[in-house]
Protein backbone atom coordinates (compact mmCIF):
# COMPACT_ATOMS: atom_id res chain seq x y z
CA UNK A 1 0.00 0.00 0.00
CA UNK A 2 3.14 2.80 0.59
CA UNK A 3 4.08 1.75 -2.81
CA UNK A 4 1.20 2.70 -4.27
CA UNK A 5 0.51 5.40 -2.26
CA UNK A 6 3.95 6.67 -3.75
CA UNK A 7 2.95 6.05 -6.84
CA UNK A 8 0.36 8.58 -6.40
CA UNK A 9 1.94 10.94 -5.02
CA UNK A 10 4.11 11.18 -8.03
CA UNK A 11 2.01 11.30 -10.49
CA UNK A 12 0.14 14.22 -8.96
CA UNK A 13 3.78 16.09 -8.36
CA UNK A 14 4.67 15.52 -11.92
CA UNK A 15 1.52 17.40 -13.27
CA UNK A 16 2.26 20.29 -10.79
CA UNK A 17 5.75 20.30 -11.92
CA UNK A 18 5.26 20.41 -15.32
CA UNK A 19 2.04 22.31 -15.17
CA UNK A 20 2.02 24.64 -12.10
CA UNK A 21 -0.88 25.74 -9.94
CA UNK A 22 -3.40 23.50 -10.09
CA UNK A 23 -6.67 23.62 -8.23
CA UNK A 24 -8.08 20.18 -6.61
CA UNK A 25 -10.78 19.68 -9.70
CA UNK A 26 -7.89 20.05 -12.34
CA UNK A 27 -5.50 17.35 -10.84
CA UNK A 28 -8.77 15.06 -10.11
CA UNK A 29 -8.64 14.84 -14.22
CA UNK A 30 -5.36 15.15 -14.80
CA UNK A 31 -4.30 12.85 -12.80
CA UNK A 32 -7.19 10.09 -12.51
CA UNK A 33 -7.11 9.92 -8.47
CA UNK A 34 -9.93 9.53 -6.70
CA UNK A 35 -11.10 12.58 -4.70
CA UNK A 36 -10.73 11.13 -1.16
CA UNK A 37 -7.57 9.46 -2.68
CA UNK A 38 -6.64 13.45 -4.33
CA UNK A 39 -7.53 15.29 -0.94
CA UNK A 40 -5.46 12.98 1.68
CA UNK A 41 -2.44 12.79 -0.33
CA UNK A 42 -2.19 16.65 -0.42
CA UNK A 43 -3.34 17.31 2.67
CA UNK A 44 -0.13 15.03 3.51
CA UNK A 45 2.01 17.33 1.07
CA UNK A 46 0.86 20.67 2.92
CA UNK A 47 1.69 19.19 6.33
CA UNK A 48 5.24 17.88 4.96
CA UNK A 49 5.42 21.62 3.38
CA UNK A 50 6.21 19.90 -0.25
CA UNK A 51 3.01 21.80 -1.82
CA UNK A 52 0.99 25.24 -0.60
CA UNK A 53 -2.01 25.97 -1.16
CA UNK A 54 -2.94 29.43 -2.65
CA UNK A 55 -5.55 31.77 -2.89
CA UNK A 56 -7.18 32.50 -6.44
CA UNK A 57 -6.89 35.91 -8.09
CA UNK A 58 -9.83 37.75 -8.86
CA UNK A 59 -8.32 40.18 -10.94
CA UNK A 60 -9.80 39.17 -14.94
CA UNK A 61 -12.05 36.79 -13.77
CA UNK A 62 -15.30 36.67 -15.52
CA UNK A 63 -16.75 33.27 -15.16
CA UNK A 64 -19.61 32.93 -12.63
CA UNK A 65 -19.07 32.28 -8.42
CA UNK A 66 -15.58 32.71 -6.71
CA UNK A 67 -12.39 30.72 -8.42
CA UNK A 68 -10.99 27.94 -6.92
CA UNK A 69 -8.10 27.72 -4.75
CA UNK A 70 -5.02 26.03 -6.16
CA UNK A 71 -1.98 24.21 -4.90
CA UNK A 72 1.13 24.39 -6.63
CA UNK A 73 5.39 23.39 -5.24
CA UNK A 74 6.50 24.61 -2.28
CA UNK A 75 9.78 26.32 -4.02
CA UNK A 76 11.57 27.15 -0.40
CA UNK A 77 10.60 24.10 1.24
CA UNK A 78 10.58 20.92 -1.32
CA UNK A 79 13.99 19.15 -1.09
CA UNK A 80 15.63 17.06 -3.63
CA UNK A 81 17.91 14.58 -3.15
CA UNK A 82 21.12 13.50 -5.88
CA UNK A 83 23.23 11.01 -5.03
CA UNK A 84 26.01 9.50 -7.06
CA UNK A 85 27.15 6.17 -6.17
CA UNK A 86 30.48 5.94 -8.28
CA UNK A 87 33.10 2.84 -8.00
CA UNK A 88 34.92 4.55 -5.51
CA UNK A 89 33.18 8.07 -4.25
CA UNK A 90 29.74 8.86 -2.84
CA UNK A 91 28.98 12.41 -4.32
CA UNK A 92 25.59 14.20 -2.66
CA UNK A 93 24.29 17.33 -3.21
CA UNK A 94 20.94 18.46 -1.28
CA UNK A 95 18.69 20.85 -3.27
CA UNK A 96 15.38 22.71 -3.36
CA UNK A 97 12.65 22.33 -5.86
CA UNK A 98 14.51 25.88 -7.13
CA UNK A 99 17.15 24.37 -8.09
CA UNK A 100 19.41 26.18 -5.27
CA UNK A 101 22.04 23.68 -3.52
CA UNK A 102 21.49 23.24 0.32
CA UNK A 103 24.89 20.89 1.07
CA UNK A 104 27.16 19.06 -1.23
CA UNK A 105 29.45 16.77 -0.04
CA UNK A 106 31.58 13.80 -1.26
CA UNK A 107 33.78 10.38 0.52
CA UNK A 108 35.55 7.58 -0.85
CA UNK A 109 34.00 3.96 -1.18
CA UNK A 110 36.22 0.93 -1.26
CA UNK A 111 35.53 -0.68 -4.51
CA UNK A 112 34.63 -4.43 -3.34
CA UNK A 113 32.07 -2.65 -1.15
CA UNK A 114 28.33 -4.71 -1.44
CA UNK A 115 24.86 -3.06 -2.34
CA UNK A 116 23.82 -3.39 0.92
CA UNK A 117 27.28 -1.71 2.45
CA UNK A 118 27.23 0.76 -0.19
CA UNK A 119 23.45 1.99 0.53
CA UNK A 120 24.01 2.31 3.85
CA UNK A 121 27.11 4.61 3.27
CA UNK A 122 25.24 6.77 0.98
CA UNK A 123 22.67 7.31 3.94
CA UNK A 124 25.37 8.00 6.01
CA UNK A 125 26.36 10.71 4.21
CA UNK A 126 23.12 12.01 3.02
CA UNK A 127 22.25 12.08 7.12
CA UNK A 128 25.68 13.74 7.96
CA UNK A 129 24.68 16.75 5.12
CA UNK A 130 21.58 17.08 7.14
CA UNK A 131 22.44 17.13 10.43
CA UNK A 132 25.54 19.43 9.10
CA UNK A 133 23.39 22.15 7.14
CA UNK A 134 20.35 21.68 9.53
CA UNK A 135 18.37 20.46 6.70
CA UNK A 136 14.92 19.88 7.32
CA UNK A 137 13.79 16.42 5.33
CA UNK A 138 10.27 16.21 6.25
CA UNK A 139 9.61 18.04 3.07
CA UNK A 140 11.54 15.45 0.60
CA UNK A 141 10.24 14.87 -2.32
CA UNK A 142 12.62 12.08 -3.93
CA UNK A 143 16.24 10.87 -4.77
CA UNK A 144 18.23 10.65 -7.71
CA UNK A 145 20.24 7.48 -7.67
CA UNK A 146 23.81 7.03 -10.05
CA UNK A 147 25.10 4.41 -10.41
CA UNK A 148 28.04 2.79 -12.33
CA UNK A 149 27.71 -0.02 -14.94
CA UNK A 150 24.66 -1.51 -16.78
CA UNK A 151 21.76 -0.13 -13.79
CA UNK A 152 19.25 -1.65 -16.72
CA UNK A 153 18.85 -4.55 -19.22
CA UNK A 154 19.16 -8.41 -19.03
CA UNK A 155 21.20 -9.98 -16.13
CA UNK A 156 21.72 -13.32 -14.89
CA UNK A 157 20.07 -12.94 -11.55
CA UNK A 158 17.32 -10.61 -12.19
CA UNK A 159 16.69 -11.91 -15.77
CA UNK A 160 14.56 -9.91 -18.78
CA UNK A 161 15.67 -7.10 -20.81
CA UNK A 162 15.17 -3.70 -19.29
CA UNK A 163 14.89 -4.98 -15.76
CA UNK A 164 17.24 -3.17 -12.93
CA UNK A 165 20.25 -5.45 -12.07
CA UNK A 166 20.15 -7.26 -8.80
CA UNK A 167 23.02 -4.82 -7.40
CA UNK A 168 20.61 -1.77 -8.36
CA UNK A 169 17.49 -2.84 -7.11
CA UNK A 170 19.05 -3.57 -3.64
CA UNK A 171 20.66 0.01 -3.41
CA UNK A 172 17.60 1.66 -4.27
CA UNK A 173 15.09 -0.38 -2.40
CA UNK A 174 17.36 0.43 0.68
CA UNK A 175 17.56 4.29 0.35
CA UNK A 176 13.58 3.89 -0.64
CA UNK A 177 12.58 2.22 2.38
CA UNK A 178 14.84 4.73 4.88
CA UNK A 179 13.26 7.95 3.44
CA UNK A 180 9.78 7.05 2.24
CA UNK A 181 10.32 8.33 -1.18
CA UNK A 182 10.90 7.30 -4.83
CA UNK A 183 14.05 6.76 -5.86
CA UNK A 184 14.81 7.28 -9.95
CA UNK A 185 17.86 4.94 -10.56
CA UNK A 186 19.92 5.06 -14.02
CA UNK A 187 23.31 5.07 -14.78
CA UNK A 188 25.65 8.13 -13.42
CA UNK A 189 27.74 8.98 -16.52
CA UNK A 190 24.27 8.72 -18.39
CA UNK A 191 23.05 11.13 -15.44
CA UNK A 192 26.15 13.42 -16.00
CA UNK A 193 24.78 14.11 -19.36
CA UNK A 194 21.35 14.85 -18.06
CA UNK A 195 22.98 17.66 -15.97
CA UNK A 196 25.25 18.80 -18.85
CA UNK A 197 22.02 18.83 -20.81
CA UNK A 198 20.11 20.32 -18.39
CA UNK A 199 22.23 23.18 -17.06
CA UNK A 200 25.72 22.67 -18.24
CA UNK A 201 27.88 22.78 -21.18
CA UNK A 202 25.16 21.32 -23.92
CA UNK A 203 22.37 23.13 -22.57
CA UNK A 204 22.37 25.51 -25.74
CA UNK A 205 21.83 22.36 -27.70
CA UNK A 206 19.07 20.02 -28.71
CA UNK A 207 21.69 16.78 -29.76
CA UNK A 208 24.69 15.99 -27.43
CA UNK A 209 27.09 13.86 -26.80
CA UNK A 210 28.46 13.54 -23.01
CA UNK A 211 32.23 11.05 -22.34
CA UNK A 212 32.82 10.81 -18.69
CA UNK A 213 36.69 9.83 -18.96
CA UNK A 214 37.50 8.68 -15.39
CA UNK A 215 38.06 4.93 -13.74
CA UNK A 216 35.70 3.89 -16.26
CA UNK A 217 34.27 5.22 -19.03
CA UNK A 218 31.03 5.40 -20.09
CA UNK A 219 28.68 8.53 -21.49
CA UNK A 220 25.11 9.75 -22.20
CA UNK A 221 23.30 10.95 -25.26
CA UNK A 222 20.91 14.06 -25.50
CA UNK A 223 18.86 13.04 -28.36
CA UNK A 224 16.37 15.63 -29.81
CA UNK A 225 16.22 17.26 -25.96
CA UNK A 226 15.93 14.05 -24.31
CA UNK A 227 18.54 11.68 -22.53
CA UNK A 228 18.51 8.45 -24.83
CA UNK A 229 18.20 5.48 -22.20
CA UNK A 230 17.92 2.70 -25.14
CA UNK A 231 15.95 -0.11 -25.74
CA UNK A 232 17.52 -2.26 -23.20
CA UNK A 233 19.05 0.60 -20.77
CA UNK A 234 22.59 0.41 -22.63
CA UNK A 235 22.58 3.84 -24.55
CA UNK A 236 25.81 5.70 -24.13
CA UNK A 237 27.83 2.66 -22.97
CA UNK A 238 30.95 4.47 -25.38
CA UNK A 239 33.43 2.49 -23.30
CA UNK A 240 32.27 -1.05 -23.92
CA UNK A 241 33.00 -0.26 -27.50
CA UNK A 242 35.65 -2.91 -28.91
CA UNK A 243 38.20 -1.59 -29.78
CA UNK A 244 40.61 -4.80 -30.33
CA UNK A 245 38.49 -7.58 -30.90
CA UNK A 246 41.43 -9.91 -29.97
CA UNK A 247 42.22 -8.05 -26.95
CA UNK A 248 41.95 -7.94 -23.13
CA UNK A 249 38.45 -9.71 -21.91
CA UNK A 250 36.46 -6.90 -20.05
CA UNK A 251 33.99 -7.67 -17.23
CA UNK A 252 31.49 -6.69 -19.60
CA UNK A 253 31.75 -9.80 -21.36
CA UNK A 254 33.49 -8.17 -24.41
CA UNK A 255 37.30 -8.14 -25.60
CA UNK A 256 39.67 -5.18 -26.33
CA UNK A 257 37.00 -2.58 -24.87
CA UNK A 258 38.03 1.46 -25.12
CA UNK A 259 37.55 1.31 -21.59
CA UNK A 260 40.23 -1.21 -20.74
CA UNK A 261 42.52 0.69 -23.28
CA UNK A 262 42.26 3.85 -21.54
CA UNK A 263 40.98 4.20 -18.55
CA UNK A 264 43.68 6.19 -16.15
CA UNK A 265 45.22 2.97 -14.67
CA UNK A 266 46.19 1.68 -18.23
CA UNK A 267 47.62 4.62 -18.64
CA UNK A 268 49.86 4.40 -15.93
CA UNK A 269 50.78 1.18 -16.99
CA UNK A 270 51.49 2.37 -20.33
CA UNK A 271 53.99 5.26 -19.24
CA UNK A 272 55.43 2.85 -16.82
CA UNK A 273 56.05 -0.01 -19.81
CA UNK A 274 58.10 3.52 -21.48
CA UNK A 275 60.34 4.36 -17.90
CA UNK A 276 58.46 7.01 -16.60
CA UNK A 277 56.83 6.66 -13.44
CA UNK A 278 53.26 8.37 -12.82
CA UNK A 279 51.66 8.41 -8.79
CA UNK A 280 47.90 8.56 -9.95
CA UNK A 281 45.55 10.18 -12.21
CA UNK A 282 46.39 13.33 -10.85
CA UNK A 283 49.83 13.12 -11.67
CA UNK A 284 49.06 12.01 -15.08
CA UNK A 285 46.77 15.05 -15.92
CA UNK A 286 49.56 17.16 -14.71
CA UNK A 287 52.18 15.78 -16.74
CA UNK A 288 49.92 15.73 -19.72
CA UNK A 289 49.56 19.33 -19.27
CA UNK A 290 52.83 20.34 -18.81
CA UNK A 291 53.45 18.75 -21.54
CA UNK A 292 56.35 16.30 -20.41
CA UNK A 293 56.96 13.87 -23.93
CA UNK A 294 56.10 10.36 -23.29
CA UNK A 295 52.87 10.85 -20.76
CA UNK A 296 52.00 13.39 -23.51
CA UNK A 297 52.40 10.45 -25.93
CA UNK A 298 50.41 7.94 -23.94
CA UNK A 299 47.11 10.91 -23.68
CA UNK A 300 47.41 12.12 -27.06
CA UNK A 301 47.14 8.21 -28.34
CA UNK A 302 44.68 7.60 -25.79
CA UNK A 303 42.40 10.48 -26.61
CA UNK A 304 42.44 9.24 -30.54
CA UNK A 305 40.96 6.05 -29.58
CA UNK A 306 38.25 7.64 -27.86
CA UNK A 307 38.25 10.52 -30.79
CA UNK A 308 37.98 7.36 -33.59
CA UNK A 309 35.42 5.57 -31.14
CA UNK A 310 32.72 8.77 -31.31
CA UNK A 311 33.13 9.78 -34.59
CA UNK A 312 31.01 6.84 -35.57
CA UNK A 313 28.64 8.27 -32.94
CA UNK A 314 29.01 11.51 -34.55
CA UNK A 315 28.12 10.06 -37.73
CA UNK A 316 24.99 8.23 -36.53
CA UNK A 317 24.09 11.36 -34.46
CA UNK A 318 25.29 14.56 -36.07
CA UNK A 319 25.47 16.11 -32.36
CA UNK A 320 25.90 20.09 -32.07
CA UNK A 321 28.09 19.43 -29.08
CA UNK A 322 30.68 16.45 -27.70
CA UNK A 323 31.42 17.69 -23.68
CA UNK A 324 34.46 15.23 -22.26
CA UNK A 325 34.22 15.03 -18.43
CA UNK A 326 35.89 13.38 -15.72
CA UNK A 327 39.73 13.01 -14.64
CA UNK A 328 41.05 12.89 -17.74
CA UNK A 329 39.06 16.12 -19.16
CA UNK A 330 40.94 18.47 -16.29
CA UNK A 331 44.21 17.94 -19.19
CA UNK A 332 41.90 20.49 -21.14
CA UNK A 333 43.06 20.62 -25.20
CA UNK A 334 45.39 18.39 -24.51
CA UNK A 335 42.38 16.02 -24.86
CA UNK A 336 40.31 17.93 -26.50
CA UNK A 337 42.58 18.38 -29.83
CA UNK A 338 43.04 14.93 -30.67
CA UNK A 339 39.82 14.09 -30.16
CA UNK A 340 38.47 16.83 -32.36
CA UNK A 341 41.67 15.90 -34.92
CA UNK A 342 40.13 12.16 -35.23
CA UNK A 343 36.33 13.45 -35.30
CA UNK A 344 37.25 15.72 -37.63
CA UNK A 345 38.98 13.19 -39.87
CA UNK A 346 36.55 10.23 -39.93
CA UNK A 347 33.16 11.68 -39.56
CA UNK A 348 32.18 12.40 -43.19
CA UNK A 349 35.65 14.88 -43.81
CA UNK A 350 33.71 16.36 -46.30
CA UNK A 351 30.31 17.87 -44.42
CA UNK A 352 30.51 21.11 -43.14
CA UNK A 353 28.78 21.00 -39.80
CA UNK A 354 30.06 22.63 -36.90
CA UNK A 355 31.02 20.52 -34.13
CA UNK A 356 32.19 21.43 -30.63
CA UNK A 357 34.22 19.70 -28.76
CA UNK A 358 34.51 20.92 -25.12
CA UNK A 359 35.14 20.07 -21.38
CA UNK A 360 32.21 19.24 -19.69
CA UNK A 361 30.95 21.94 -17.16
CA UNK A 362 30.43 19.68 -13.85
CA UNK A 363 33.01 17.58 -13.32
CA UNK A 364 33.29 15.20 -10.77
CA UNK A 365 29.25 16.33 -9.10
CA UNK A 366 27.87 15.80 -12.74
CA UNK A 367 26.31 12.62 -11.64
CA UNK A 368 24.92 13.94 -8.60
CA UNK A 369 23.76 16.48 -10.16
CA UNK A 370 22.09 14.46 -12.74
CA UNK A 371 20.47 12.41 -10.22
CA UNK A 372 19.15 16.05 -9.07
CA UNK A 373 17.74 16.84 -12.57
CA UNK A 374 16.48 13.48 -12.76
CA UNK A 375 14.15 13.27 -9.06
CA UNK A 376 13.31 16.71 -10.52
CA UNK A 377 11.64 15.50 -13.35
CA UNK A 378 11.04 12.40 -12.77
CA UNK A 379 10.44 10.79 -15.48
CA UNK A 380 13.21 10.80 -17.75
CA UNK A 381 11.50 10.57 -21.53
CA UNK A 382 10.47 14.35 -20.72
CA UNK A 383 12.19 17.07 -23.03
CA UNK A 384 14.61 18.72 -21.39
CA UNK A 385 13.96 22.34 -20.34
CA UNK A 386 13.51 25.45 -23.14
CA UNK A 387 16.35 27.92 -22.96
CA UNK A 388 15.43 31.51 -23.71
CA UNK A 389 16.46 32.70 -26.50
CA UNK A 390 17.33 36.58 -25.17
Amino acid sequence: MQRVRLAHTEVLLAQLRSVGPLSRAELIRLTGLSRTTLFDIIGDLIARGVVVEREPSLSGHRGRGRPSTTVSLNPSAGRIVGIDLGRATITVIVATLGHDILARGSRPITLTAGPARRANAAIKLIDDLVQEHDIDLRALEAIGLGLPGLVFGRSRSAGGSGSPSVAAKQVSTRIQDRYGVAVVTDNNSRLAALAEGTWGATRDVRDAIYVRWSDGVGGGLIVDGRLARGAHGAAGEIGHVSVEPDGDPCPCGGRGCLELLIRPSALIEQCARRGVTVADPADLVARALAGEPIVSDVVRHAATLLGRVLSGMVVQLDPGKVAIGGTLAHAGEAVLEPVRTAIGQLAIPGHTRRLDVVTAQFGDEGGALGAVAAALRLNMSEPLPTLPTA
